[in-house]
């Protein structure tokens, strides 16, 4: 590996001294773990094609450090080594861009939920990421991915697909694409959030899943990591996404709708995981559509995936016919399910907020 062992002497590493494995499961960033008896780092290069301006995302994160270190020292935020040209990136004309961090012993990620109490750990430390830096105005990041979370420009965009997109793919996919017609009523709601004072952009990670948590040995969190997508942004994204993928026992990729489930018990984990740290930061308003968080990402992802498959799957790609399909099938019959729930789940929102 020519170009890692490039990259590690920009660090001042001999490679030669480090066992190197491909670490993690990330789908968007390929990671390397590199250990000896004495050291332990985290290699990153960065995608290009999702990540246009890899340096926003350096900026961001230095931005952040910054004022973490000056107003929350005591929270544990993973940053960049510099390099030995003093940079926190590492640029090579073949590959693109890299970074390195320490990787912290005795922590550990985890791939799937598998329990209430990991959700809720997992929901605390997105909620306190949040709440640490609402003293930081968002407009001071920039923005890594534009419209990452535009409800609004994806239904334009599905709409678009309708009329230029591959038709034997759209009759293919009559009933999805009705489902999501019908329910129309969810990027609405989204339009009026966008200009509602109650509603408040935040810095907001926009990429919960439970990977992007470090957890100790007692599967305790320790903090939240890959802040690629830290943006401004609103609590419906982080609080939807973490329901979009701890509420049920099945995956996205799911193809059998009887095992795409959605279980209370992680419902309630989310909501008081979060909300123990960001109660007094949401407003009623918002609080009042935590459950609407769920429905929004959700029906995006499965506009995105349906999107994609009329599109003849330009964007995700896929491993089989009709994959992007099955995808956003999965992801109807997750939202049926979570809508099935909704005035349950509504009550349980409305009864734990009375408690503060």
């Amino acid at each position: 590996m020519p170009t890692l062992n490039t990259i590690l002497k920009e660090y001042g590493l001999n490679p030669e001294q480090f066992i190197i494995k491909a670490y993690g499961t990330g789908l968007i960033n390929h990671t390397w773990r590199l250990t000896n008896s004495k050291e332990d780092y985290i290699l990153q290069r960065i995608n290009s094609k999702v990540f246009v301006q890899p340096c926003d995302i350096a900026f961001n994160i230095d931005t952040i450090a910054q004022y973490l270190n000056q107003r929350h020292p005591e929270y544990l935020f993973t940053v960049p080594v510099t390099s030995l040209n003093n940079t926190g990136l590492v640029y090579d004309k073949e590959e693109g861009y890299f970074r390195l961090y320490h990787f912290i012993r005795g922590s550990h990620t985890i791939d799937v939920v598998l329990n209430p109490q990991q959700a809720y750990e997992a929901a605390r430390q997105f909620g306190m990421f949040t709440k640490l830096l609402a003293g930081l105005a968002p407009a001071t990041l920039r923005i890594t991915i534009p419209d990452f979370h535009n409800l609004s420009l994806r239904y334009g965009q599905f709409e678009e697909a309708l009329k230029s997109g591959n038709k034997s793919r759209i009759i293919e996919s009559k009933s999805a694409i009705l489902f999501i017609q019908q329910n129309k009523h969810i990027p609405d709601a989204y339009d009026k959030i966008k200009v509602d004072p109650n509603f408040k952009l935040r810095v907001t990670h926009h990429d919960t899943i439970i990977s992007n948590v470090l957890f100790n040995e007692n599967d305790e969190g320790l903090c939240v990591i890959d802040l690629d997508t830290v943006m401004p942004g609103f609590f419906i994204s982080d609080v939807g996404d973490m329901m979009r993928t701890y509420l049920s026992p099945a995956s996205e990729e799911e193809k059998e709708p009887d095992k795409i489930t959605v279980r209370e018990d992680f419902f309630q984990a989310i909501l008081e995981g979060y909300l123990s740290e960001m109660k007094n930061e949401l407003s009623r308003e918002e609080i009042a559509h935590f459950v609407y968080a769920g429905k929004f990402m959700i029906y995006m992802q499965a506009i995105r995936f349906l999107t994609d498959y009329i599109n003849d799957d330009v964007y995700y790609g896929a491993r089989y016919t009709d994959h992007n399909l099955v995808r956003a099938l999965n992801q109807i019959t997750l939202l049926k399910r979570l809508t099935e729930k909704e005035q349950r789940f509504d009550e349980i929102v409305a009864a734990y907020s009375k408690t503060f």
